[in-house]
């Protein structure tokens, strides 16, 4: 694996290979004293984010730190793109500085892809657009694994809008590929068209999808959906589609609950869905959980892919 820019033809293999190493790294993490061997040292990895983010681009200069490489923290709105520089442009500047790998984030869909034609060096998807986002999707895979103790049978909602989300689109791709089974659950306006050829379960009834799931993975409602024509509006949005605690009662159903943020409070969550980490109620959040994870899966895809663009052991 010399790039990883989505999990559409990633194999299983790679995939649980990937997730073996951020088993390891998440032990050391949890430990009081985390020790790591400096696996990166010498090495810089450029953080080229184009949209604004926390989780993601915080978790990868964190990863990269605890393995011993540098980072370059690249900002679009400080740099010669503010002058009409081509991102093929800047990707050719920052390689001529000798960096080693690249984390993207773009928005638009298809950008990882492209600039791994135009580099030698390994080039991390870090969300393009509406097309992946393959370490949300590899650290939501690894908290699943991490608390059924398996991926392979379990019945995964996805909720939300699915027709924008790079989030939903890695996270179907790699659960399917690794043998879960995935449900999605959205108003028909935000159903990609013929999804259902991926080989997913589709409701359009969020107490039936719920019902038949195991756990659930809720999306980040893009708030000018409703002002775009989606939605009729937030409010129906959140009644029809939003996890409650009165909704989960109601149908008597426990359930585990991930999100990959930032979260609308009181739109696609609720308060108490989000912040509840254990017992009583009958939902449990893995929200924080999964940041924590985020970095481990996230060293694991460094060390991996540095590893076979560099030979390091």
């Amino acid at each position: 694996m010399k790039h990883l820019t989505g999990l559409c033809n990633i194999p299983a293999s790679d995939i649980n290979s990937i997730l073996d190493m951020a088993a390891v790294y998440k032990h050391e993490l949890t430990t009081t004293t985390p020790s790591f061997k400096p696996s990166l040292a010498n090495k810089r990895i450029a953080l080229v984010f184009f949209e604004n983010s926390t989780r993601t681009r915080f978790s990868f200069e964190i990863a990269a730190r605890h393995l011993g490489a540098g980072t370059l923290n690249f900002s679009a709105a400080s740099s010669s793109i503010s002058k009409g520089e081509t991102l093929s442009d800047t990707i050719k500047n920052l390689e001529a500085m000798q960096v080693d790998a690249f984390v993207l984030r773009h928005p638009s869909s298809g950008a990882a892809d492209l600039i791994t034609g135009i580099t030698s060096k390994a080039v991390i998807n870090a969300g393009d657009g509406s097309h992946e986002h393959p370490t949300q999707a590899l650290l939501d895979m690894f908290t699943l694994r991490e608390y059924f103790g398996k991926i392979k049978g379990l019945k995964v909602i996805i909720i939300g809008d699915v027709l924008h989300s790079r989030v939903a689109r890695s996270n179907i791709y790699g659960l399917l590929t690794t043998g879960a089974e995935v449900g999605i659950c959205s108003p028909v306006t935000l159903m990609p068209p013929d999804v259902s050829r991926l080989g997913v379960t589709i409701f359009t009834d969020l107490d039936k999808a719920i019902a038949w799931a195991d756990t659930a993975i809720v999306l980040r409602l893009q708030l000018e959906r409703a002002a775009s024509g989606y939605l009729p509006s937030l409010e129906e949005y959140s009644i029809n589609y939003g996890l409650t605690d009165e909704r989960l009662e109601r149908i008597q159903k426990h359930l585990l609950v991930l999100h990959p943020g930032p979260i609308n409070r009181e739109i696609e969550i609720s308060n108490n869905v989000a912040d509840r980490i254990q017992p009583p109620g009958y939902s449990r959040s893995m929200l924080l959980e999964q940041v924590t994870n985020g970095v481990a899966v996230r060293m694991a895809v460094l060390n991996i892919l540095l590893a076979q663009h560099t030979g390091i052991v």
